[in-house]
């Protein structure tokens, strides 16, 4: 993670050098190799496998194997060289795009051909789907000896079903193998099969609503013929993740009481039961296919609960709720349990992302074991790495949550008589949400003296229902009000310079950060990645799962045109008189690039200094090395432009126009 400075940093006295300008042991190639993205794990026999993305190896995702119980020597494997690339295009954002066989085989997408390919020990991959144009699978789950998952056929209309694809490779040049187990959805997820493999279970909603506004649990008999099933949950709440225990009885999260608190719907019984209530979420956004927030053990339940940090608890049979010390406290997922043993995925509140089993044999004692990530590469990194301070601000919406990262370096100091420029990062979904833990990216920056503020506007998850309802109908207002809210609070409290407070986010925080820059002058400089810049644009040229998904943020079309109009920075970018970065990728299917191009063009016109670099090979959200390691050091040189300092370490940047 570190490259060492010319001076031994263990005796060298403090200095005084600009903020912004400190040389830092946090290089961009760094933060491009600590910054895999993990996608499942599962215990396989006396083994656990993960999916991680190899950004050195153009982003792609491999599956990689350890022994459960690591003996003297043992090393991870990786069980899937290249070329293969394991990702799904369900959605767009995919998830679940492989599984392992109960005989040590793995199934997995290939994002090339969206084809579903077996590997078995010893051979080759074999494909188990036919390449079907406009077809794209995802959520896989072998269970009982079946392969089950999310199809989406995109043609004159786009279907989802959940299917059952034979493992024997008999679909591989026939479809018809294929059996759909689902009708009478626009969307669904999730599937669950019954321990007796009678009855399946699965996610579903419809449009206008996205799953985390409203979605339901459905189950049905395999042999009953009715493939629409019947509802069990859900409906006017958000239901999510159907589970079913040894025992018969069906798990489910569901927000009705106004936070995901799990349920239990006996084999035999009507009427289910709230488990353990609390006051904070166990669930969140189905952006990605697959994600678990809780899974059944021999005795009781493993959960995450959220209210802005995540914990792991542990709820017994009789409801006792016994907290588990893990080392992540933010993105923490359950991505596997057997027995006593689960698998957990997060991120510390220090150190970069991580995949541990977790021992519960006595879950006031648990066993940690770390598999990979979840430190950095260079134990002397740690006196660089800030403290976050978590604190809230009175809004003009409501109390706004925020977490601080304060510049932080062992050698170097700012000036007395100065204030740090600080980058207020605001993250997409909307409905996603800033767990408060150190990112590579965030590290790179405190450590060169530039402050990071990472805000949950009103609409985020990981504090309740009511709170993310916050944005419902006043997308562009709620949230552009609450970070500009932050960075008048940062510049009052004496904690930034005002005159060098930039916004950064992607995605629906890109279109936050152009509306803040459109509405306000508390931000010297704007970075968007690959960002929202016209809501009409983007209702007609996102991708199914998203495409009514302004009807809730919004409103609905064509009643509401005028609204997204007024709303969208592109109608005002003649406003903007701050410097703006523009980062896009070619191949983004959700937030096109003609989005950053309609405000590059805008900006140009009006004479208003920017910069634009479009990334090939790249979609919604950046995965290759090369791309990570260029867009960190050209943020960082966007930010010395517009705040007038020199970076110790990266190319000066050109701004349009240059004169």
């Amino acid at each position: 993670m570190v490259e060492p400075l010319p001076h031994d940093s263990a005796s060298a006295p403090v200095r005084t050098l600009p903020f912004g300008t400190w040389p830092s042991r946090v290089t961009a190639d760094a933060v491009a190799a600590a910054s895999p993205r993990l996608d499942g794990a599962r215990f396989v026999g006396e083994e656990i496998w993960w999916a991680e993305t190899v950004p050195e190896e153009q982003g792609r995702t491999t599956v990689r194997r350890a022994p459960r119980a690591p003996v003297p020597g043992s090393q991870v494997d990786t069980l899937l060289p290249a070329p293969w690339n394991v990702r799904s295009r369900v959605h767009e954002y995919g998830g679940g795009a492989w599984s392992a066989t109960a005989d040590g085989g793995l199934v997995f997408v290939e994002k090339s051909d969206q084809r579903v390919w077996l590997l078995t020990p010893g051979s080759a991959p074999t494909p188990l789907t036919p390449a079907v144009s406009g077809q794209a699978l995802g959520g896989l789950r072998v269970s009982r000896g079946r392969l089950l998952a999310v199809r989406e056929v995109v043609g004159e209309a786009v279907s989802h079903d959940i299917v059952e694809i034979p493992l024997d490779g008999s679909a591989a040049d026939d479809i018809d193998r294929v059996i759909s187990l689902t009708a009478g959805s626009d969307f669904v997820a999730q599937p669950a099969l019954s321990p007796d493999g009678s009855a399946l279970a699965w996610l579903a909603w419809d449009h206008p609503h996205m799953p985390w506004d409203r979605a339901e649990v459905r189950v049905r008999r395999l042999d009953d013929g009715e493939p629409a099933g019947r509802r069990v949950a859900g409906g006017t709440s958000a239901a999510l993740q159907p589970e079913w225990t040894a025992d018969g009885a069906l798990l489910y999260a569901d927000d009705a009481s106004g936070f995901w608190n799990l349920h239990r719907l006996g084999p035999a019984e009507d009427r289910p039961e709230m488990i353990a209530p609390d006051e904070r979420d166990t669930g969140g956004p189905l952006w990605v296919l697959g994600s678990r927030w809780f899974a059944p053990l021999a005795d009781g339940v493993a959960a995450v609960r959220t209210r802005g940090s995540d914990e792991l608890v542990h709820i017994s049979s009789g409801g006792v709720v016994t907290g588990i010390p893990v080392p992540a406290v933010g993105n923490l997922l359950v991505e596997d349990a057997e027995g006593t043993d689960v698998l957990v995925s997060g991120s510390p509140e220090d150190a970069p992302a991580g995949l541990w089993r977790i021992d519960l044999r006595e879950p006031s004692r648990p066993g940690v074991h770390l598999l990979t990530g979840g430190r950095w590469q260079d134990d002397g990194l740690s006196a660089w790495v800030p403290r976050p301070r978590r604190f809230t601000v009175d809004g003009r919406h409501g109390v706004v949550h925020a977490v601080e990262f304060p510049p932080t370096h062992p050698e170097v100091k700012g000036p007395e008589d100065a204030l740090p420029p600080y980058v207020v990062l605001v993250h997409g979904g909307p409905t996603a949400h800033a767990p408060g833990v150190v990112s590579p990216k965030t590290l790179f920056l405190t450590s060169r003296g530039i402050g990071v503020v990472e805000v949950n506007y009103g609409g985020s998850s990981g504090f309740g229902r009511e709170y993310r309802e916050r944005l419902r109908g006043r997308w562009g207002v709620v949230d552009v009000d609450d970070v500009v809210d932050i960075a008048r609070f940062l510049a009052a409290d004496g904690t930034a310079d005002p005159a060098r407070i930039a916004i950064a986010g992607g995605s629906a925080g890109g279109w936050t950060v152009l509306g803040a820059l459109v509405a306000s002058d508390a931000f010297g400089a704007g970075i968007s990645r690959y960002g929202v810049a016209d809501a009409r644009l983007l209702a007609s040229e996102t991708h199914d799962f998203e495409s009514r998904y302004l009807d809730g943020l919004i409103g609905p079309l064509p009643a509401s045109e005028a609204v997204y109009l007024e709303r969208s920075p592109l109608t005002h970018a003649h406003r903007i008189q701050t410097p703006v970065l523009l980062l896009q990728g070619e191949e983004d299917a959700v937030v096109p690039p003609s989005q950053s191009e309609a405000i590059r063009d805008a900006l140009r016109a009006g004479g208003v200094p920017h910069a634009y670099v479009l990334y090939p090979g790249e979609g919604h959200g950046f995965r290759r090395s090369e791309t990570v390691v260029d867009m960190v050091r050209t943020e960082l040189a966007f930010l010395g432009a517009a705040f007038g300092f020199t970076p110790a370490d990266v190319s000066p940047l050109d701004l349009e126009p240059t004169s």
